[in-house]
Parts: structure tokens; C-alpha cells; sequence
């Protein structure tokens, strides 16, 4: 067998093949021996440890979000009118991680697949409005609306809008 052609096109970029054996939907082309050791082999050698990466990335981003909403917030006594500053730093050095790092990743993936879908113009239309095709994947949109999401939060951050009436104390929110 020929498995070279499964994995690599003409150019040397990866090959649709296996998305093509995937689309038609027939579960002996599927289970056929050579399709299953192609797949085994992408799987093991290049998606695991990309895929990996980015879910252990996402669950880091995610426990620093919590962390900066939640936890930090609520370490101070029930009562108790201000935080020390050292959670205030705390706060804000989350906060910081999570716009710059997250939300600047997401912002970056979602321009380049935004202006790579205008150049091909590639578009798909929602309620007659046109959007950029990627935003027709399920996971595509709620990355977009997650990082809207964001981008308002970061609007309405409460250290930014405190920043230059601290009356002398680091990073309120008050």
C-alpha cells in the first residue's frame, strides 16, 4: 500500500484524504487496516500533543479566570470593606494573564481566520447577513463570542475604570 498519498498531497502540505474517508460515511472504508494505522500514526506522532497543549492550555486560562473572578475577591472577611493589597496585586496580575494571553490569542486567531476568509471571499450568510465562513463551525462561533465576551470585560474592567482615583492604594475596584 501507498499510505504516503493518505498523509501528504503533491505540495507536501497534510492531505484531505482522511477527511474525505471521513465524510463518505462508509464504516468498512473506515475500519480498513491501512485507514486505521494512517489515523493511529497522525494521532500518536502530530494531533495528540497539539491537542493536548491546547485543552491543558484552555483548563490553565480557565482555573486563572476563576481564580481572578472569584477566588481572589473573596478571601477577605464577610464585612470587611477592602481587600489587602497584596489579593489587589493578586487580582490584577490574573486579570492581566487573562486579557493579554488568552483574549490577545483569541483576538489574533479570529483576525487571521477572518481576513483569510475575506481574501478567498468566502462567506456564509446568517439571518442575510454575511460572516466569515469559519464562524460557520460551532466551535469557531463560540471562540468568537467568548472572546466578545471578553473584549466587553475588559471594557468594563473596574481597575482600569478606578486606575487614576485610588487615593493612594493600589488596583481598587471601589
Amino acid at each position: 500500500y501507498y499510505i504516503k498519498h493518505l498523509v501528504v498531497d503533491a505540495e507536501g502540505n497534510f492531505a484531505p484524504a482522511i477527511e474525505w474517508i471521513t465524510d463518505f460515511n462508509d464504516p468498512k472504508v473506515v475500519c480498513h487496516p491501512v485507514v486505521s494505522m494512517v489515523t493511529d500514526m497522525v494521532w500518536e506522532r502530530v494531533a495528540f500533543r497539539s491537542f493536548l497543549t491546547g485543552k491543558l492550555w484552555f483548563l490553565f486560562t480557565l482555573v486563572v479566570f476563576v481564580l481572578s473572578q472569584s477566588i481572589l475577591n473573596h478571601l477577605q472577611p464577610h464585612g470587611a470593606t477592602s481587600s489587602p493589597e497584596s489579593e489587589r496585586v493578586g487580582v490584577f496580575i490574573c486579570r492581566c494573564f487573562i486579557y493579554v494571553c488568552s483574549m490577545g490569542q483569541q483576538l489574533v486567531h479570529h483576525a487571521k481566520s477572518t481576513v483569510q476568509d475575506i481574501r478567498k471571499r468566502d462567506f456564509v450568510r446568517v439571518g442575510g447577513l454575511p460572516m466569515p465562513a469559519y464562524l460557520g463551525n460551532w466551535q469557531d462561533l463560540a471562540g468568537f463570542v467568548l472572546t466578545l465576551l471578553l473584549v466587553l470585560m475588559l471594557c468594563l474592567e473596574p481597575i482600569l475604570h478606578c486606575f487614576g482615583d485610588s487615593t493612594g492604594r493600589l488596583f481598587t475596584e471601589h
